[in-house]
């Protein structure tokens, strides 16, 4: 059987790929790669079909061992890669003779890799996904040391292709968020977002990300009123009563009872979901 061992797989490591969009009203968020155009890369980078399973890795430090001859390519936050010890290339496909052993590194910007082998993994489908979803439990288990990961069938030849240039994310990301669906909540929340430079805290995970900074004010009239639970948007820039905003990233709640004074662009948050601890964020509020 085709399949890549886990050696060693890093602080995490987990299957992805463009997740399951559409059961909110079961309670199951999207999931999938958080930095979907890192994740996307790989896939075409090994000439593999749309939506074809890989590995999202926090933080780097996977270790794997080749069964069978395999081609992979290493996308998202640039770290280092060796092949046998040997340093090898990322965002290219690379050749894993059988028995050789791919080490992906610390990042040295950024925070998540993405490990894409031709032929995609081959792990077990949950309402129409492989994707591990932290949330809910849904997909596979988080991957662990000795896990033998099954490789699907080889879609095909390889597309002929040199490294593709990688940016490292700079001090601050700029974030463009749509106001509502409360901002009416909020007595100026213009300027309550867009005003402050936010950082990026050491609080988050795969279901948000809570950003350090001042917490926007309520309206005077609403300071003790409670929202009753409403649905939640991957994006949702959540503020509790106490505390700065939460951005939701893919394995968020689906409902939540704190109200909504944006939503960031689809297209910004791979963006944040780069950003180390410590990150500057500004918010461009669209109208």
């Amino acid at each position: 059987m085709s399949a890549l061992l886990v050696v060693r797989t890093g602080p995490q490591a987990l299957v992805t790929d463009r997740g399951r969009p559409g059961h909110a009203h079961l309670g199951v968020p999207p999931s999938g790669a958080l930095d979907g155009p890192a994740y996307e890369l790989g896939n075409r980078l090994v000439g593999n079909d749309d939506g074809a399973a890989g590995l999202e890795l926090l933080g780097g430090g996977l270790r794997v061992r080749a069964s069978g001859d395999r081609t992979v390519a290493v996308t998202g936050a640039p770290a280092p890669v060796t092949v046998d010890g040997r340093p090898a290339a990322s965002h290219r496909a690379l050749h894993l003779p059988d028995g050789a052993e791919l080490t992906v590194g610390t990042p040295v910007g950024g925070l998540r890799c993405y490990l894409a082998v031709a032929g995609g993994l081959d792990a077990p489908v949950a309402l129409g996904s492989r994707s591990t979803d932290l949330l809910s439990g849904l997909g596979p288990d988080p991957v662990a040391d000795g896990d033998e990961l099954p490789v699907g069938p080889w879609p095909g030849p390889i597309p002929v292709s040199g490294p593709v240039p990688v940016s490292v994310p700079g001090a601050v990301v700029g974030l463009r968020v749509r106001p509502g669906p409360r901002d009416d909540w909020f007595t100026d929340p213009h300027a309550a977002l867009a005003g402050p430079r936010w950082t990026v805290t050491a609080d988050g995970n795969r279901i948000g990300v809570r950003l350090d900074g001042p917490s926007p004010q309520r309206r005077p009239e609403l300071r003790r009123n409670e929202l009753p639970s409403e649905g939640m948007v991957t994006g949702a820039v959540q503020v509790p009563p106490d505390g700065p905003p939460v951005v939701f990233l893919a394995d968020h709640p689906t409902t939540g009872g704190y109200p909504v004074i944006a939503v960031v662009e689809p297209a910004d948050l791979p963006l944040l979901a780069q950003a180390p601890p410590g990150t500057g964020v500004r918010f461009t509020v669209l109208r």
